[in-house]
């Protein structure tokens, strides 16, 4: 695991920045498992974020994932080394810090640190080791720079060609994910709903359920269990970069509700579920209905004779 300072400036809401990435790479295939990009210095929820996502073995995680066997982190990375090990630890997983002056113990990490700035960075807008005029100044100082939006989305399509396209010689000819899918090492995974509450990101914001389903992003994401609770209030929680699903959260006590999707990308059975669930509280609520009249109905029947 590493995460690195890429040296192009990005317009982050208005600001140049230079965003970091976090990610963890297999030692044996150099697959990169799980990536997380932040436009500043990563936090801790970036970092688990990236944790996440190379654990994680469903779509649109992986293939490559699953628990490790032990991560090793950079020198000097405490933070990074802290906030991992604090996580792995429930799973039984070392991790720590790499001794100092052993390149050999950290190739996979440093090959890709170096191809992601020859082969990804290099070619970007504003990006700053380009080489400089006699004055010191940029080549091209007025190229604008790249929104954080679409360098994410650049640099996530990167790591895909990374994984699934870039036939490497120290691999026999092929690439990472090959690779990876061609050893017999047994995997040991994880239950989605065990991450479920863990490397999350919070916005801060409290929204309410609707019949509509919950809105972020000016999106609207629905679940099964939605049914019947239109009017709470919910916080989210999401994934960087993956705004398939969020996790739903009472914004009082914190319980968690459950995951939702987005509407417009929601599965046939996941649609299926939302149908079965609104026509199961139709029937009760229905079944209610007429238990309610009923009841009316003998209390206040006509009276011949005094009770």
């Amino acid at each position: 695991a590493d995460r690195i300072e890429v040296p192009v400036e990005v317009d982050a809401g208005g600001r140049l920045l230079k965003p970091w990435v976090t990610w963890f790479v297999d030692a044996g295939t150099n697959a990169v498992c799980g990536t997380a990009v932040t436009p500043g210095a990563p936090s801790r929820e970036s970092i688990l974020a990236a944790l996440r996502a190379a654990v994680t073995m469903e779509a649109p995680y992986g293939p490559p994932g699953g628990l490790p066997e032990h991560v090793r982190i950079d020198r000097g990375r405490d933070f990074l080394s802290k906030t991992v090990g604090s996580v792995l630890a429930g799973f039984a997983v070392r991790a720590g810090p790499l001794p100092g002056y052993t390149p050999h113990l950290k190739g996979s990490v440093e090959t890709l640190n170096g191809a992601s700035e020859r082969m990804f960075a290099a070619g970007l807008p504003r990006y700053t080791h380009a080489q400089r005029q006699a004055n010191g100044q940029p080549v091209d100082p007025d190229a604008p720079a790249l929104r954080f939006e679409a360098f994410v989305a650049e640099l996530l399509a990167w790591v895909r060609w990374w994984n699934t396209e870039n036939v490497m010689a120290e691999l026999g000819g092929r690439t990472p994910l090959r690779a990876w899918l061609e050893d017999p090492t047994p995997l040991a995974t994880v239950p989605a709903e065990d991450l479920r509450l863990l490397m999350l990101e919070d916005d801060g914001r409290t929204r309410k359920i609707t019949t509509k389903g919950v809105a972020w992003r000016a999106r609207q994401y629905v679940a099964a269990w939605m049914t019947g609770q239109a009017g709470r209030q919910v916080r989210l929680r999401h994934m960087p970069h993956h705004e398939h699903e969020i996790e739903v959260f009472d914004a009082r006590t914190g319980e968690h509700l459950g995951a939702a999707f987005l509407a417009d990308q929601a599965s046939p059975e996941q649609i299926a579920q939302m149908h079965r669930a609104r026509a199961v509280r139709r029937r009760r609520l229905q079944a209610d209905l007429r238990a309610a009249e009923k009841t009316r109905r003998v209390r206040y029947a006509a009276a011949t004779a005094a009770v």
